[in-house]
């Protein structure tokens, strides 16, 4: 009972809720910053972020609370220590990958289609940026003009969303006559020939330098000032990643957004409607593809490196994985989802093998070598995913639709009808 009263009192109090809050993001980030590396503060200040999303306040402030957070205390607590770059290194691979989960999670979790090969999107915006940014172009454009400045980033990146919406609509049009298993087929194939052809794009003229890769990529560059550590990366993907957000929201609660819903539920009956199939999922697969393209380019100038080998099928997997988990349709889920499994799979899963192989090298532990740590971090993600899957079926926090009151609907001019009946307009 006390707990109950407890957990009544902290509901119905915006001010308690507001104490508690500041208090557990100054000891965190507190920690963090005293701390030389601190891997359960880092997580935990980042969770701050998950307990602001269950407060009871309005969503004005708590997305300029969460503002704060990312743009000031976390880079700010993250700064005390020689482990300032790590930190801002998983964080900015964090809003990479959430970026790339909401895009996919339009296509999947929305419009309910099944895509195996989404990387692909992200292998096209990062070389529509790396080719040009190295002197890579110079052998199929004369005049020896590249590579860009790093000034051209910014432009790329529109253009990077823009290829890979192209080729999103080109995956599109095949598909439309299949769903479910057989179009996870075909998209799987697709991501795989998109690699391929990557690799094998050397000759006769060589675009791409093949199995090579790309070097040497420009940075950013902006009114001189060029963007070259992860902690500077960290503000671009911020912004990139706020963008992606609003524009998700936006479009889940529009016409479009209901309409890919509708057809995600069932086809048939959308079409009835007067939904155009054909349209709506095209306009799927391209806004999304867009997503994962403009991260593609933040993706090759953060690495100034990029190969065929960063764009494979467990990519694409691990992309739906965190999409699935994180709740598929729910925007909140996704991006726990992706912040989750990029978080276990760069940092928490890292540190314990390291640390298990640390007492098994010094003689504290007896591990045997077929099961040593390092080998076995994938064994580790895979338990943990499944034990997810047992225990939040649904997701990590499921979709949930929007609510709309009857003064709304009678406002509208649309009354609701019985089970059976006609919608009566006026």
């Amino acid at each position: 009972m006390e707990i109950n009263s407890t957990r009544e009192r902290l509901a119905g109090s915006k001010s308690l809720q507001a104490g508690l809050l500041a208090a557990f993001v100054v000891v965190t980030s507190g920690a963090v910053y005293l701390m030389d590396k601190s891997v359960l503060a880092f997580l935990l200040l980042l969770g701050s972020l998950l307990l602001l999303y269950y407060t009871g306040f309005s969503n004005g402030i708590k997305w300029a609370s969460a503002g704060i957070l990312l743009l000031l205390v976390i880079p700010f607590a993250a700064s005390g220590g020689s482990s300032h770059e790590a930190y801002m290194e998983v964080a900015a691979q964090c809003g990479i990958y959430v970026a790339m989960a909401l895009g996919l999670n339009i296509v999947v979790g929305f419009a309910g289609l099944l895509d195996m090969g989404f990387v692909a999107f992200f292998a096209v915006g990062a070389y529509t940026y790396g080719i040009f940014a190295t002197a890579q172009a110079n052998n199929f454009i004369p005049g020896s003009l590249f590579p860009l400045p790093g000034g051209s980033f910014w432009i790329f990146i529109l253009l990077g969303g823009f290829m890979a919406g192209i080729f999103g609509i080109l995956l599109g049009l095949p598909v439309l006559r299949v769903k479910g298993d057989y179009l996870a087929i075909v998209t799987l194939g697709f991501g795989e020939i998109i690699r391929i052809i990557f690799n094998n794009m050397e000759k006769p003229i060589n675009i791409t330098n093949g199995a090579m890769g790309l070097s040497s990529i420009q940075p950013p560059d902006l009114f001189g000032f060029k963007f070259t550590f992860p902690h500077q990366f960290y503000f671009i993907v911020i912004g990139i990643l706020a963008v992606v957000i609003f524009a998700v929201r936006r479009l889940e609660h529009s016409r479009l957004g209901r309409s890919w819903k509708a057809v995600r539920e069932n086809e048939i009956a959308a079409q009835s409607m007067g939904i155009p199939l054909i349209r709506t999922k095209l306009t799927a697969f391209a806004i999304g593809a867009s997503f994962s393209g403009m991260m593609g380019v933040v993706f090759a100038a953060k690495q100034t490196f990029i190969d065929p080998t960063s764009f494979t099928l467990v990519e694409s997997t691990t992309i739906l994985v965190m999409v699935v988990l994180g709740g598929m349709g729910s925007v909140p889920g996704v991006i726990l989802g992706a912040s989750l499994v990029t978080i276990l799979n760069l940092q928490v899963l890292t540190e314990l093998t390291s640390a298990l192989n640390a007492l098994s090298n010094n003689g504290y532990i007896g591990i045997p070598t077929a099961l040593s740590p390092s080998k076995m971090q994938r064994l580790i993600f895979g338990l943990i995913l499944i034990l997810f899957a047992i225990f939040r079926p649904n997701g990590l926090i499921r979709a949930r639709n929007r609510k709309v009151s009857l003064e709304s609907v009678a406002g509208s001019g649309v009354y609701p009808a019985p089970a059976g009946r006609t919608a009566i307009r006026k």
